[in-house]
């Protein structure tokens, strides 16, 4: 659940700080396993992968065998639990790998599907969020299924230009082929305290130091980013963005320079604050469309 939720339900909880430098080397872990096994690997985030097994190095005939073994290999390698959804295609996956959540593995063979649909809250399908999904519930589209019999124009209402292809999912079709170096469009990265931040020389700090790992991340990766973004979060949740877009750069005083003159459009200082981030956008290759292929591999959302 959100941190700000979790705070409101337990105001003593105590908030134990990320280390991401930490997250993203297990996640490069997993990552090497994946590929072990598959070439067709497409990263979503530090924690979340599609994998085509269709052809393995195991040579498993059966989806649900290579998700076990892999699960073992996981835990043997990092310790750590995973959850795996197999299903014929990215979102009748993507919502199994959620569904028995920790340690879980779910199977949605094809006599399956229309079982498994049968389930799900229209805000399974992907784009509809509480917002959206509270407007198709007023007009009595309650479960995923009643998208295939909705008013066309109650949904571009709710929806938009993504109707038809919300009404293909609440069919279970889904066409769209893993894709193992998918560019990533951002890299970011947040820290939730454990009290409130009021000192504005911490705060700077703090941004700074996010700055800069990102700055370092361009580098390691031989890109550039036009676009340096924060992320403030007051002490009564309130959050907002702050960006600046300008020349291409992985320089990491600029990248740093840039993200700290971006708090004087915000109240940091003068209002305590909950959480902060930083963040690179608009990436672009450095040696020209040779190095395109390097603009890849997870990245830390900004969640909400």
């Amino acid at each position: 659940m959100p941190m700000s939720r979790a705070i409101r339900l337990c105001p003593g909880l105590m908030i134990v700080p990320p280390n991401f430098a930490k997250y993203r080397l297990v996640s490069q872990q997993v990552l090497a396993i994946h590929r072990e096994v598959t070439s067709l690997v497409e990263p979503l985030s530090l924690d979340e992968a599609y994998l085509d097994v269709t052809e393995n190095a195991w040579g498993e005939p059966l989806g649900v065998d290579v998700a076990k073994r892999l699960k073992a290999a996981i835990r043997e390698a990092t310790g750590l639990t995973s959850s795996a959804g197999v299903a014929p295609n990215k979102f009748l996956a993507k919502i199994a790998s959620g569904w028995r959540k920790p340690d879980g593995l779910t199977v949605v063979a094809p006599e399956m599907i229309e079982s498994f649909l049968q389930q799900l809250p229209v805000d399974a399908l992907w784009g509809v969020g509480p917002v959206t999904a509270k407007r198709l519930r007023a007009h009595g589209i309650d479960r995923l299924v009643d998208v295939r019999t909705a008013d066309p124009e109650v949904l571009r209402a709710a929806v938009g230009g993504m109707t038809e292809w919300l009404q293909r999912l609440a069919c279970g079709e889904d066409d769209r082929p893993v894709e193992p170096n998918r560019p990533s469009k951002s890299s970011s990265s947040e820290c939730t305290y454990p009290e409130d931040l009021t000192d504005l020389g911490r705060i700077r700090e703090e941004i700074a130091r996010m700055a800069r790992d990102n700055a370092l991340w361009l580098g390691r990766k031989r890109i550039v980013a036009r676009t340096v973004t924060i992320k403030v979060r007051y002490s009564d949740f309130t959050t907002l963005t702050r960006s600046h877009s300008a020349e291409a750069t992985n320089d990491p005083d600029e990248v740093v320079l840039r993200a700290v003159t971006l708090l004087e459009k915000t109240e940091a200082g003068r209002r305590a604050v909950r959480l902060l981030g930083a963040g690179v956008h608009n990436l672009e290759p450095l040696g020209g469309p040779e190095d395109a292929d390097n603009i890849d591999g997870p990245q830390l959302p900004f969640e909400e």
